[in-house]
């Protein structure tokens, strides 16, 4: 068996919010004033092989980007263990952690809040390689020049700064910035979501070539559910913070198994389905500051009995190389 390149193990991330100084005043006062903690992350557990794209798909609001950014590094779970090629990355010291940082690199969804405006492209894409050693003073231009013709970015260009630029042209960079420092694996959070329909197919190729060439693995989070299926070999679906269901794309989209899964598919809009009118899924999802009890998917679900509202679902294999979380599958 190949080693994962990354592995959670019932990893969860929690955002508490303190009481202010007039929040515990009024609390010594006898005001009912909690704090407040947001459950972003629920227990998850997954792993990504090399070479494999893993595509993350949920409403807003479900912990995509949360997960994303503790895979990253930018955030540390509350709870659970994150691995770096099997190894557990809160062991990892000195050069190994260092390595393990640089090799897991992130793409955001905004290209012009992720780039330093006072920056010119070339200390962007530089900054990173230049700190940790990767390339020496003298070969600063020659590595800038390269990675941009990578991402198909005119290297003329490395003098301007990120204003200049159209925002698939920012994007690019952000893909440099990311590329600059040699990464294995790659979190890619809605990255072409705020670009033209035109530019996101360019940018989904770039996704592609790079991949090949490169040996990349990536976990794509999107919502948008056409560039999941054209872009991933495995869809993971979250919902509230915990993942419902796993499987091979095809698989996935041919015959979901999860009541929130078929009730995504259903609605996506597709050139080969007839005139319909296509409704919403029944409902809002619930605040993270207060998730229901057992499934939390069973205020929305039609499918929901007694038991989903007390017992939380188990994520089970209900096929080779597929998992669901619903009780219904025991039945």
């Amino acid at each position: 068996m190949t080693t994962p390149i990354i592995e959670l193990e019932d990893v969860s991330k929690r955002f508490v919010k303190k009481l202010d100084i007039a929040e515990k005043f009024a609390r010594r006062l006898g005001a009912r004033v909690e704090e407040h903690t947001v459950h972003a992350v629920d227990s998850v557990n997954l792993s990504i092989l090399p070479g494999e794209v893993v595509g993350l798909v949920g409403e807003s609001g479900c912990g995509k980007s949360t997960l994303g950014r503790c895979v990253a590094g930018v955030h540390q779970p509350t709870e659970g263990i994150i691995r770096y090629l099997g190894q557990d990355v809160r062991t990892l010291r000195g050069k190994d952690l260092l390595e393990s940082r640089l090799k897991v690199q992130m793409i955001f969804q905004d290209p012009m809040s992720s780039l330093n405006p006072r920056l010119k492209v070339s200390d962007i894409i530089s900054e990173a390689p230049l700190f940790h050693g990767l390339i020496k003073r003298g070969e600063v231009e020659d590595y800038v020049a390269m990675t941009m013709q990578r991402v198909g970015l005119d290297p003329s260009y490395r003098h301007r700064y990120p204003h200049q630029f159209s925002g698939g042209q920012r994007q690019r960079i952000g893909i440099a910035r990311a590329l600059a420092v040699q990464p294995d694996f790659i979190v890619c959070d809605e990255a072409v979501a705020a670009l033209d329909v035109s530019i996101q197919a360019q940018v989904l190729n770039l996704f592609m070539d790079l991949r090949e060439d490169l040996g990349l693995t990536y976990l794509f989070i999107s919502h948008d559910l056409g560039v999941v299926e054209h872009l991933s070999d495995r869809v993971v679906i979250m919902y509230l913070g915990r993942v419902v269901e796993t499987a091979p794309t095809e698989e996935l989209f041919a015959a979901p198994n999860h009541p929130y899964t078929q009730a995504l598919l259903i609605e996506a809009p597709r050139l080969e389905t007839d005139r319909r009118i296509y409704a919403p899924i029944k409902g809002e999802i619930p605040s993270p500051l207060d998730p229901p009890k057992g499934c939390h998917f069973h205020p929305r679900c039609p499918h929901a009995t007694e038991r989903c509202r007390i017992e939380v679902p188990e994520l089970k294999e209900i096929s080779p190389g597929r998992t669901s979380a619903c009780h219904l599958n025991d039945g």
